[in-house]
């Protein structure tokens, strides 16, 4: 009876139209399960369970939900049973792809032209952060994207940006403009009083360079709050 379990858990059992890589050979991508592509990621499956086995039960931590299963660490991960190191850091890397192919085309953009397009690519690149995170945009005179970058990391309720640094690399970009943002991992959309203080810091200092400070972005799962269009700035 162990054996005949064993052999009917095993992927290569199935048939053909039921095994995730031959399923996605002969009718692409678009027709697998999530947990069908998960485990073309896990590869391989132990004596107790299959690839798909395994891939279900990490949906399941993630509540079938693909923008928390993003948000997993990599001990996360590895607390399934059947999910070691490797197997881990191999779905941690497709979703960072993911993350950054999101990002990808309004990076490539001519220019920026609104609070809520500088929003939908900051919550895409942030909101899996589990800390908070600093990060800036760097424009040119005609709001041209420069560079992005994660200056500073914070924890769970705060981070701390250095105006130095981010000047700095204003300058070393050629950039005139700057977006500054942050997420916030608790959800909350209201800036603190140190957001604010640290906003005005880094204008203030900005002004000195004939750098302009177009906007500071809040971002949370639950939306996004602009200090430029909310009279902030």
């Amino acid at each position: 009876m162990e054996t005949s379990k064993k052999e009917s858990s095993s992927i290569k059992n199935w048939s053909v139209d039921d095994r995730p890589r031959e399923k996605m050979q002969a009718k692409g991508a678009p027709a697998l399960s999530n947990s069908e592509l998960l485990a073309i990621l896990i590869n391989n499956g132990n004596k107790e369970k299959s690839a798909l086995e395994i891939a279900k039960e990490v949906l399941n931590l993630s509540q079938n939900n693909l923008d928390e299963l993003g948000k997993l660490t990599l001990k996360d991960l590895q607390k399934i049973k059947g999910i070691g190191e490797a197997k881990a850091i191999t779905i941690a890397a497709a979703m960072e792809l993911g993350r950054r192919r999101q990002s990808s085309e309004f990076l490539s953009k001519p220019v920026v032209r609104s609070s809520g397009e500088i929003a939908s690519f900051l919550k895409a690149v942030l909101k899996d952060h589990p800390h908070e995170v600093f990060a800036v945009l760097f424009l040119n005179r005609a709001n041209k994207i420069l560079h992005f970058e994660i200056v500073s990391t914070g924890g769970l309720t705060g981070t701390v940006a250095d105006p130095r640094v981010i000047l700095k690399k204003a300058i070393e970009t050629g950039a005139t403009a700057i977006v500054l943002s942050h997420n916030h991992p608790s959800g909350s959309l209201k800036p603190s009083r140190a957001d604010e203080d640290l906003t005005q810091k880094i204008r203030q200092a900005a002004t000195y360079l004939d750098i302009r400070v177009i906007d500071h972005i809040i971002v949370s799962d639950e939306g996004y709050f602009s200090f430029a269009d909310e009279g902030l700035l």
